[in-house]
């Protein structure tokens, strides 16, 4: 194998990473890269119990044991969740850490969504854009020599356009490790969002249950897109591949970063075609 490829993710929340991007951070892992989780808020309104600053701690906690259960790490930062702003000094700090991270691939929310902190990050990501390789921004670290590769994580939003994927991974093959994952943020999957989201869904208590329950609701989540991407499903993986796949990650090229063609899908996303490495 070349260098292992440094990939960074880069949510709004502790598990976005993790629902958006976990299959393919599993696979990357399989093959040896690194990848890095980093949300940008501390999760702290994330509960209709469960006060902020405990929330926090607890959320900060479970972003961890998801983290290590691919063995990487997973960064929460210190803005409030509900509170991310697409500031200069955020901008700046967002810039360091990009820079700190050296990453050869970006992964982030679009500018488009229905959460303030998902828009301000895609934001904040878009404006760092570039700008990591200019040394009299920020000049406290170092610059990048490139401009990474940055590409959005899917989502279903269609103003100001849909969500168009350049490439798409089928995770099948993973789909447990990033069920382990989600399982990790307890206060998320079996708390806030069955009552915030869910009200009609009893959660199960015993593990086995859980886990059950925690995939039903990522299948659900990713449901949908192998269908919707089809043609490119056949496009990168060839017909007959394609027409088995039920559950893909997705991601649009950012035309801000790094051009995402076909050298670069095929070097970054090895485990995206027929004939790529196979973990």
């Amino acid at each position: 194998m070349n260098s292992p490829l440094k990939i960074l993710i880069i949510g709004a929340h502790p598990d976005d990473c993790d629902l958006s991007a976990g299959g393919s951070a599993a696979l990357w892992r399989q093959l040896g890269h690194s990848v890095t989780f980093v949300s940008m808020t501390d999760g702290r309104s994330g509960h209709h119990e469960i006060p902020g600053d405990r929330l926090a701690d607890i959320r900060r906690k479970e972003a961890n044991a998801a983290g290590a259960t691919l063995g990487i790490p997973y960064h929460v930062l210190d803005h409030p969740d509900g509170g991310l702003e697409a500031t200069l000094e955020n901008r700046l700090d967002l810039i360091r850490l990009i820079r700190h991270e050296a990453p050869d691939l970006v992964l982030t929310h679009r500018p488009y969504d229905y959460h303030p902190d998902h828009r301000y990050t895609g934001t904040l990501v878009c404006d760092a854009a570039y700008m990591v390789t200019v040394p009299a921004v920020a000049p406290d670290t170092p610059a990048l020599v490139k401009n990474p590769v940055i590409a959005y994580l899917a989502d279903g939003f269609t103003r100001p356009y849909p969500f168009s994927p350049t490439v798409a991974v089928d995770v099948e093959p993973v789909i447990d490790r990033v069920v382990e994952m989600l399982c990790c943020h307890i206060s998320q999957f079996f708390e806030w969002l069955p009552h915030n989201m869910w009200p009609e869904d009893t959660v199960p208590e015993d593990e086995a249950g859980r886990h059950a329950y925690a995939r039903e609701k990522y299948q659900q989540w990713i449901g949908g897109r192998a269908d919707q991407h089809r043609d490119l499903l056949r496009a990168q993986y060839g017909d007959e591949r394609a027409q088995s796949m039920q559950w893909i990650e997705a991601f649009e090229g950012c035309e801000y970063g790094a051009p995402l063609d076909d050298e670069a899908i095929a070097r970054l996303f090895p485990f995206a075609t027929n004939t790529g490495t196979s973990p």
